[in-house]
């Protein structure tokens, strides 16, 4: 799997529809219109997020490893 920063993996949920709806500290808080799901993704500068933690909140946003990938 790419590694990815806290910031293109926010960039990538909110392509997918999900938004920012406040910072608690270095976590952005997400949330998507019709979920119930809130959504918690660290920020700390361009620092790379850890494989496990980029996949399960891929799993609880309901997307694959392959949203990653440049379309």
């Amino acid at each position: 799997m790419k590694a990815v920063s806290g910031k293109a993996l926010i960039r990538i949920l909110e392509k997918h529809g999900w938004q920012v709806v406040r910072i608690h500290g270095s976590h952005h808080i997400l949330t998507k219109a019709g979920s119930e799901v809130r959504l918690s993704v660290p920020v700390h500068g361009s620092a790379t997020l850890k494989t496990d933690l980029v996949r399960h909140v891929l799993k609880l946003a309901g997307l694959g490893t392959d949203a990653l990938e440049p379309s």
